[in-house]
């Protein structure tokens, strides 16, 4: 009996021997491991101010990898040699919400201690998750600027709830973790925060690009812009892209979504121009809830940003 057609424990999956997908280059890390992307994932979004399972949003970005080849047509060459290293899930805490947020913290701090990678994607979770990690980066990496693609502050007060999803720019500024002035916020929306968040921006130095800056200056001229600045300013630049910062016709599966955001070419388009600067060390994708997600919209357009981070600033 020869079992012909059967892949024992594996899904039935075509496979031509002419193409790679992205996932079939993926290892779990093993001490003493090198390469060049590393990925872990902060499944945490019990501190979401909205009703979220953010937190089952890593498993299910990766799960997309397998849609998507090492070929990059436009720039003519295949990425098969990328060496992908998964740290794999943080482990959280089933209720304490500080302990879950410290085990964030060393999670992304080990990651950083073994100097195994180039560059770091961080899977969320919701937008809670960026305090930590960017506590960690800041301990172990010197100076990090931010750029923050969102619809929404997040530089909520503690006082009405604590730590949330809502207040990891406030956490991470009020800690002395980052300045206000290394923050760049992309695509902050209309009618979507307060004017005491607003004026605490201005108060912090935060530089702030609106949807309607936007549509007038351009994001790449943005981003060139501040890339520029912040080159001068800080040892290392990590990306935090809040998914919600996407019109809800493009990525419905948000707590958050909302109209009158970017579309997905844009955040892709940003993502490869800010991804290219040599200063850019990590990003995190947060705010994917897959239970509200519409055929996988939101997680695919996570996995292709995080394909467009991973490989074309290497070509």
């Amino acid at each position: 009996m020869s079992f012909e057609y059967v892949n024992f424990g594996k899904e039935a999956i075509f496979q031509d021997r002419h193409v790679t997908k992205v996932s079939e280059t993926i290892s779990p890390f093993v001490l003493g491991d090198k390469g060049q992307i590393g990925i872990i994932g902060l499944p945490l979004s019990k501190t979401s101010i909205s009703l979220s399972q953010a937190a089952e949003a890593p498993q299910k970005i990766r799960s997309h990898l397998k849609s998507f080849t090492t070929f990059s047509s436009e720039v003519d060459q295949d990425f098969n040699y990328v060496k992908i290293i998964d740290f794999g899930d943080c482990l959280t805490h089933p209720t304490d919400l500080t302990e879950s947020t410290e085990r964030l913290y060393k999670s992304v701090s080990d990651m950083l201690e073994v100097n195994a990678c180039e560059r770091y994607v961080l899977l969320g979770g919701d937008h809670g998750v960026t305090f930590p990690s960017v506590r960690a980066f800041s301990e172990k990496m010197g100076r990090v600027g931010v750029i923050q693609w969102d619809a929404h502050h997040d530089v909520r007060s503690f006082e009405n709830g604590g730590r949330t999803n809502g207040t990891p720019f406030r956490s991470l500024i009020e800690g002395g973790h980052l300045k206000g002035e290394h923050l760049v916020q992309m695509g902050i929306r209309d009618f979507s925060n307060s004017k005491v968040y607003h004026d605490y921006t201005i108060e912090k130095g935060i530089h702030v690009y609106s949807m309607g800056a936007i549509e007038k200056v351009g994001l790449p001229s943005i981003l060139s812009t501040e890339l520029t600045r912040l080159e001068k300013e800080v040892d290392c630049i990590y990306l935090s892209v809040d998914m919600d910062v996407v019109d809800q016709a493009f990525a419905p599966g948000c707590p958050a979504v909302g109209p009158g955001g970017l579309t997905s070419r844009e955040l892709l388009t940003s993502i490869e121009i800010a991804a290219n600067h040599p200063k850019v060390m990590a990003m995190d994708i947060v705010e994917v809830d897959p239970s509200k997600d519409i055929r996988d919209m939101t997680t695919r357009l996570a996995a292709y940003i995080m394909i467009k981070f991973m490989y074309l600033p290497i070509y």
